[in-house]
């Protein structure tokens, strides 16, 4: 999510991938050379031809904790910077200048830290420094040659759903490259076509008014299932996240090929108890599907897959970083669902969107405008209320306020009353700490709720299910980092009743 929300790879022995939803600052320990300085190194993602998505890593070989970077980069004529995440970038013409946000510029001594952008255009980065020195290895400069901006906030410029981090399943050994994003393994058989002529889902009968979003990477890792996180939190139903793209083919997080129908038992046995699942297009990382195809049909047709292989009544379109600048998948996007819908009557859509206390972003607005003027019957707008870059705030009121000024804007669009308007509205929030230290507590998720229930908003969610679960300290791909019993959101979050 902002997300979900939310995004940058960490790399351990279990391979963690961000995916999704949103991309927290990676500070990993690593085992670095005794190099003695502080060095950077630019590596790609993925690249699509016309941009790429690359990330620097920061590797501190000095021997003592680094307490503030700045790095500055040069690039080619051809290339320029687009979004950015995981730190304060300034700077004009070709020469950039990243700086750490309040909570990664610490880096202990044999540590990492990352950050990620996306560029438009092609070329690399014809030179580097790192708090004033070489990156490839200068002196050992400990300290950030300049004033260290505060906070990295998270705007319509940075990517404003960070941390949104997923574990890739170990999935078939084939190595898909068209995907902008990364390399990944990938199911090797890929063969579907649109059903013209489908009907929507009928695989399940249950809501999905309260649907955490779960992380399929880290289910498909089998230490949980989709009944155990269900029977754990008290909830029925669940935003399955993410499927991105494989150039363009649908992919479950690069690692499997929807139409094999990876996970088909576990939806069925969440149907069979009485719930239902969405599943999530999109994310924070990942390539998005209406920016890999560059057809309306071929587009559609990588949606329908999806909705034939689980037989689904709703789909969600979880649209942030580049893709909710980028005009031309927009609109292609739009028709597609729009398209897709008329051929499956009943399929109901949602778009979760980048969201400030002060409503959806110009761009995420956008998204709303196009979906409606291409004909597309709008179940929801889901807004990641998380990573606001405004920690010192509590963050159920500004998630309050993030649903009132959303409603504000669909009432706008849409000319409709605020009650139609609220029902039209879903949050999901990032619960516990936040990538930008901000922390969504129990107390915000009861004022929360009781909001959403007294204003009958359409839809309320969580990121993540595995982090409610494991109650825990640590990585915030997995752990809340606030004091908790397993499944205390997820509880709460359940006595929310439209």
């Amino acid at each position: 999510m902002q997300r979900s929300r939310l995004r940058l790879a960490i790399y351990s022995s279990a391979a963690v991938l961000a995916v999704g939803g949103g991309i927290g600052a990676a500070v990993a320990a690593t085992a670095p050379g005794s190099s003695g300085a502080l060095t950077a190194a630019f590596a790609k993602d993925s690249d699509w031809g016309s941009g790429y998505q690359a990330h620097y890593t920061i590797t501190n070989g000095t021997g003592a904790a680094v307490n503030g970077w700045e790095l500055t980069f040069g690039l080619p004529a051809t290339a320029k910077v687009g979004s950015f995440w995981d730190t304060a970038l300034t700077g004009s013409g070709a020469v950039k200048t990243a700086r750490n946000a309040s909570w990664n510029g610490t880096i202990p001594a044999g540590s990492t830290v990352s950050f990620g952008f996306v560029v438009a255009g092609s070329g690399a980065p014809v030179s580097c420094t790192i708090n004033g020195a070489s990156c490839a290895g200068g002196a050992a400069v400990t300290t950030a040659p300049t004033t260290v901006s505060p906070s990295a906030s998270r705007t319509v410029t940075a990517s404003p759903s960070p941390s949104r981090t997923t574990t890739t399943a170990p999935g078939p050994t084939s190595t898909v490259t068209a995907s902008p994003t990364r390399t990944a393994t990938a199911s090797p058989t890929r063969t579907a076509t649109a059903s013209p002529t489908a009907t929507s889902g009928t695989g399940g009968t249950g809501n999905v008014r309260v649907a955490p979003y779960v992380d399929m990477g880290l289910l498909s890792n089998g230490a949980t299932t989709l009944s155990s996180l269900a029977a754990g939190g008290n909830v029925k139903s669940f935003s399955l996240a993410f499927v991105t793209g494989a150039g363009c083919k649908a992919s479950w997080f690069g690692a499997y090929d929807p139409r094999q129908k990876q996970f088909a038992d576990q939806i069925s046995a969440v149907r069979e108890a009485g719930g239902d699942v969405k599943v999530s297009f999109g994310g924070a990382t990942g390539v998005e599907l209406a920016q890999a195809c560059t057809s309306v049909s071929a587009l559609q047709a990588e949606y329908q897959a999806v909705v034939d292989a689980y037989d689904l009544n709703y789909i969600d379109l979880d649209i942030e970083g580049a893709a909710v600048a980028d005009a031309a998948s927009v609109a292609r996007r739009s028709t597609a669902l729009a398209a897709l819908q008329k051929a499956n009557p009943g399929l109901k859509i949602s778009l979760t969107l980048p969201v400030l206390p002060e409503g959806l972003t110009a761009d995420g607005l956008n998204v709303v405008k196009s979906a409606k003027t291409a004909g597309v019957d709008l179940d929801l707008v889901n807004i990641m209320a998380m990573d606001y870059g405004r920690s010192a705030q509590d963050y159920g009121d500004l998630a309050i306020q993030a649903v009132k000024s959303t409603k504000d804007q669909i009432k706008s669009v849409y000319g409709n009353s605020d009650a139609a308007a609220y029902r039209m509205v879903g949050v999901t929030p990032m619960i516990g700490v936040n990538d930008d230290n901000g922390t969504f507590t129990q107390a915000d998720a009861k004022d929360l709720v009781a909001f959403a229930n007294a204003n009958h908003i359409g839809f309320v969610s969580i990121w993540e299910m595995h982090r409610d679960r494991n109650a825990c300290s640590g990585a915030l791909f997995q752990c809340t980092n606030v004091s908790q019993t397993a499944f205390e959101f997820s509880k709460i979050f359940a006595g929310f009743t439209g």
